[in-house]
């Protein structure tokens, strides 16, 4: 625990305030100060469901947790009722957290209730997090880049507001431009994804890894291709919340799988370098 007499750069949590937190992928060290500083300040936390109990552990025992979360095909509160609260407590005259997993600007619908707040004249401050599909790769073992694979990475989401698949996505840009693609938000329409994937050219032996529960003890790495990931993963009954990464970075997880070696893997370079 960082002590109150730190000599850190705190900014002040002003009541009447509403700040938009990341809270990382899952691991509770792998949170920032400035959102550890407002865990230890805020009168209300409004947290999400990815937002496990150790993180909400370490907020002062004044706070008042709300939960805020939203899980597909579960009941879940709407979107503009979220933001409209956020403002509601601020008008209250608290210092109001908002705290996401991940970053709340990476598909993490923080931008929408920032644009409330704006609205409402609500003074507001954004705390980056440590987003899963960099975070949570890294701890899968499989860095997002890599400069004898690949020198983009496209970032995007498997589903849109309406629960189907996102009808904006140039799908076949995405496929062939793409050298590594990392898709949140994916399971459930998997098989779809993969197929307009590799009707647009891409290799159906490619490389594909899913990782659930990134960052948490209860981490699971499913390695497979793009041909079989989806049939993989109901075989393997795997479950949202997970990160699906397609591209030959997944290649390297035999050398970097840095938890696996704590628990007795043996990592090689052969057959991953170059």
């Amino acid at each position: 625990m960082i002590p109150s007499s730190s000599p850190l750069p705190f900014p002040e949590f002003e009541p009447g305030w509403v700040w938009l937190a990341g809270a990382g992928p899952g691991d509770p060290g792998l949170l920032t100060l400035h959102a550890w500083h407002a865990l230890r300040h805020a009168d209300v936390i409004v947290y999400d469901a990815l937002v496990g109990p150790d993180i909400l552990g370490m907020a002062r025992p004044e706070s008042r947790l709300e939960f805020a979360g939203k899980r597909g095909g579960r009941p879940s509160p709407k979107q503009p009722d979220i933001s409209r609260r956020l403002v509601e407590l601020a008008r209250q005259g608290l210092r109001v957290l908002r705290l996401k997993g991940g970053d709340p600007f990476v598909f993490g619908r923080g931008g929408e209730e920032a644009l409330m707040l704006v609205e409402h004249k609500v003074p507001f401050r954004v705390i980056p997090g440590i987003t899963a599909g960099i975070g949570g790769l890294a701890y899968a073992g499989i860095p997002v880049t890599h400069r004898d694979r690949n020198h983009a990475v496209t970032f995007m989401t498997g589903h849109s507001a309406s629960g189907l698949v996102p009808d904006t996505i140039d799908w076949t840009a995405v496929a062939r431009g793409s050298p590594v693609i990392i898709m949140y938000m994916a399971l459930k329409h998997l098989a779809l994804i993969a197929d307009r994937f590799m009707e647009a050219g891409r290799p159906r032996d490619q490389a594909v890894a899913v990782v659930t529960n990134a960052t948490l003890p209860n981490q699971h790495v499913l390695e497979t291709t793009l041909e079989r990931a989806a049939s993989d993963v109901a075989e393997h009954g795997i479950e949202p919340p997970a990160m699906v990464v397609v591209g030959d970075v997944v290649l390297l997880r035999p050398a970097l799988d840095w938890l696996g070696a704590l628990s007795g893997r043996v990592l090689t370079t052969s057959g991953v370098a170059g």
